[in-house]
C-alpha cells in the first residue's frame, strides 16, 4: 500500500546555510492493509519528519513515497485532494487542531465542505454520529462542545473519527497519546488495534518501547534519520541486535526491581545527547555513542546497510553482523568526508 524507498530529507541549516542538517537519511520501508507498522526512535531521529512527508506537509528531498503504486510527491490540486480522501494524520497535541472560539463539529463541517458538499444535513449527520460511535464517543455527549469541555482523550478519539469520516486506508498516527493520561491512553491503543483489524493501516510514531510492542505489527528503529533496526516488531524488540536498540530496551524501567537511584546504578552511555550538526560522526551515525564500535570493521567510515539476520529482521550494524557470521555484500552509501558539512 505505502512504500517509501530511500528517502532522505535535508535542510539547510547554520550562518548561510552553510550546513545540511540530515533530518531522515535513506530510509526504506513499507506498510501494508490492516498493518500497524511502529516509528521508534529518540527525539530528533526523524520520525515525525517522516509522517510529514507522507502527509504532503513537507517536501521529499530525494527518494521516493509511493501510495498504491503512485508517486506522492507528483500529486496535485484534485489528484492531492484525493489522496487526502485516504490518507490522514493525528498529532499529538489533540487541543492544537481545534480552535477554543467554535464548538467542535467544526472540524467535522469542514470534511463536508470538501468532501461531501451535497450531502443532505440529515445524512450527514447520521455520518458523523456513526464515525464517533465507531470510536467508542457518545455523540450527545461531545458534539456542540467547545473543546475545553472536553478531555484530551475525547478530543484525539474526534479527531480519529473525523479521519474516519473519508474510509481511509491508511492513518499517520504521531505521538497521538503522549499528552494523554494512562487510564485514557491504553481506551485510545485498543481504537487503534480495533482500526488495524478492520484494514486500516497505521503508521504509529513513538518514542515509547512498550507503546510500539503492545500495538505494533512491524517496528522501525531510527537513529539521527536512519534506520538501525527493522523487522517483526516480537523479533526487533524482543531479540534486539544493534546497540542502539539494545540501549533503549535497557532503558525501560521494570516495575519488578527497585531502581537505587544512586549515580553509580545508572549504565554509563558514550554519549548523552545528540550532537549538533557540525559535530556529526563519519561512518555510521550511532558510532560516537557506540560502545562495541570497531574501526577495523569500517564503523567509523561508512553507515552499515540493513543485513537480514533471520526472516523479517535486519539490522545495520558491521558489529553484530559480523558477530553473527552473516555476509554483507557492502555499504548502503559510500564512506562521507563530512557528514553534515
Amino acid at each position: 500500500m505505502l512504500e517509501l524507498r530511500d528517502v532522505s530529507k535535508i535542510y539547510r541549516v547554520g550562518t548561510f546555510g552553510s550546513h545540511e542538517l540530515r533530518a531522515v537519511n535513506h530510509v526504506s520501508f513499507t506498510i501494508a492493509p490492516g498493518q500497524v507498522v511502529s516509528l521508534i526512535g529518540e527525539s530528533g531521529s526523524g520520525k515525525s519528519t517522516i509522517g510529514k512527508m507522507i502527509l504532503r506537509l513537507t517536501s521529499v528531498s530525494s527518494g521516493s513515497i509511493s501510495f498504491q503504486g503512485t508517486d506522492v510527491s507528483a500529486l496535485k490540486r484534485g489528484a492531492l485532494k484525493e489522496y487526502y480522501r485516504t490518507v490522514q494524520g493525528v498529532f499529538q497535541d489533540p487541543f492544537s487542531s481545534y480552535n477554543p472560539i467554535f464548538k467542535t463539529d467544526r472540524v467535522f463541517e469542514i470534511v463536508r465542505q470538501e468532501y461531501f458538499p451535497d450531502l443532505a444535513r440529515k445524512a450527514w449527520n447520521t455520518k458523523v454520529d456513526q464515525a464517533l460511535e465507531s470510536v467508542g464517543l457518545n455523540p450527545a455527549e461531545v458534539r456542540h462542545k467547545y473543546p475545553h469541555q472536553l478531555s484530551g482523550g475525547q478530543l484525539q478519539r474526534m479527531l480519529i473519527g473525523r479521519a474516519l469520516l473519508l474510509d481511509i486506508d491508511l492513518l499517520v498516527a504521531d505521538e497521538i497519546i503522549s499528552m494523554l493520561d494512562a487510564s485514557t491512553r491504553i481506551d485510545v491503543l485498543n481504537l487503534l488495534a480495533d482500526l488495524a483489524k478492520r484494514g486500516l493501516a497505521i503508521l504509529f510514531v513513538t518514542h515509547d518501547l512498550s507503546l510500539g510492542y503492545y500495538l505494533s505489527d512491524r517496528t522501525v528503529i531510527l537513529y539521527r534519520g536512519a534506520v538501525v533496526e527493522i523487522g517483526e516488531t516480537k523479533r526487533v524488540l524482543g531479540s534486539p541486535l544493534h546497540p542502539y536498540t539494545k540501549m533503549l530496551m535497557t532503558a525501560i524501567p521494570q516495575i519488578d526491581e527497585r531502581w537505587g537511584g544512586g549515580a553509580d546504578d545508572i549504565p554509563a552511555l558514550p554519549g548523552t545527547e545528540l550532537p549538533s550538526v557540525p559535530s556529526m560522526p563519519n561512518g555510521c551515525v550511532y558510532y560516537d555513542r557506540c560502545p562495541v564500535a570497531r574501526s577495523e570493521l569500517g564503523c567509523n567510515r561508512a553507515m552499515p546497510e540493513l543485513v537480514e539476520i533471520e526472516p523479517d529482521h535486519q539490522v545495520a550494524c558491521f558489529k553484530a553482523v559480523a558477530d553473527l557470521g552473516t555476509p554483507s555484500t557492502g555499504w548502503t552509501h559510500p564512506p562521507q568526508r563530512e557528514r553534515g558539512a
